[in-house]
């Protein structure tokens, strides 16, 4: 047996071309595109091409892109001038600070000035407290396109047994918390987790968001499981996952690669959410 590999391009250009033809259904109505901004500061490699990929992403779909790029010297007070001018304006409906940032600068307090109607990629307080709650609202971006993947497989979650390794808040806490809210049973495996590969050889759902490369191995995995990759690791001049690959591949029912598995559908909810807010103002439906 060999795994189905999960393509997350092809997924996440279908889900793009259909905000693109909502966009193009809107914009006669309301006058303007969405618009989404996204702050950065410093040069991290990795952050510039995040950046610059999300902005490309815009254009191709007709969202307006409001980038601001700081020097890696930018003040706390510089950037939060800049998110309540953001907040304030009209034409934006997306407000992302891109991580990491440099250590003098407090991303908590970024992240909570950030106007919760406008926080594209849900991080935002009151947006994890509607998560927990189960009411609607803006959704992390990462684990929102986990999500979104599993949606595309033959697959019900209910009843099914997920174990999500990783406890960030950028994507273990809320991943749980959503396929808590698909009726999976859920587990939390975590760096002080005893024996976790015998909690993980249980699970039909895998997700591994630890940030260790090649970390699951094939004797980890149950035999069909639906693995999810969300690691992304830098090995030499290539980027892998927390996921060996070869080695689970003939293991696994479904599996994702690293790169072109997650990855794009993080820039596409963020796209998502954006439209997702840009609706909500004006009464409308995504």
């Amino acid at each position: 047996m060999t795994a189905q590999i999960i393509d997350g391009k092809t997924i996440a250009r279908s889900m793009q071309q259909r905000l693109a033809d909502r966009i193009s259904q809107l914009l006669p109505e309301y006058g303007r595109p969405p618009g989404l901004a996204v702050l950065m500061v410093g040069n991290d490699p990795a952050s510039s091409a995040y950046v610059a990929n999300k902005e490309k992403s815009c254009d191709r779909i007709g969202m307006t892109s409001f980038g601001k790029h700081f020097p890696v010297t930018a003040s706390q007070s510089e950037v939060l001038a800049v998110i309540e001018e953001l907040n304030q304006n009209p034409g934006v409906d997306g407000i992302l600070v891109q991580l990491p940032l440099p250590p003098h600068l407090d991303s908590v307090e970024l992240i909570t000035a950030i106007d919760p109607r406008k926080d594209a990629d849900g991080l935002h307080p009151v947006n994890l407290g509607k998560l927990v709650r189960g009411e609607p609202g803006l959704r992390s971006c990462t684990p929102a396109g986990v999500m979104a993947l599993l949606q595309t497989l033959p697959i019900d979650l209910t009843g099914k047994r997920a174990v999500v390794m990783g406890r960030s808040i950028l994507v273990g806490k809320p991943l749980a918390l959503m396929l808590l809210a698909a009726n999976a049973t859920v587990t939390i495996v975590h760096s002080r987790t005893p024996a976790p590969e015998e909690i993980t050889r249980e699970a039909d759902i895998l997700v591994a968001a630890v940030g260790k490369p090649h970390l699951i191995k094939a004797g980890m995995v149950k035999p069909g499981a639906v693995v999810i990759d969300v690691g992304i690791n830098r090995s030499g001049d290539k980027l892998v996952g927390d996921v060996d690959f070869a080695d689970v591949l003939p293991v696994a029912g479904y599996i994702t690669p690293v790169p072109g598995g997650v990855g794009p559908m993080t820039v596409t909810l963020l796209l998502q959410n954006t439209l997702w807010s840009y609706c909500q103002r004006y009464g409308t439906n995504l």
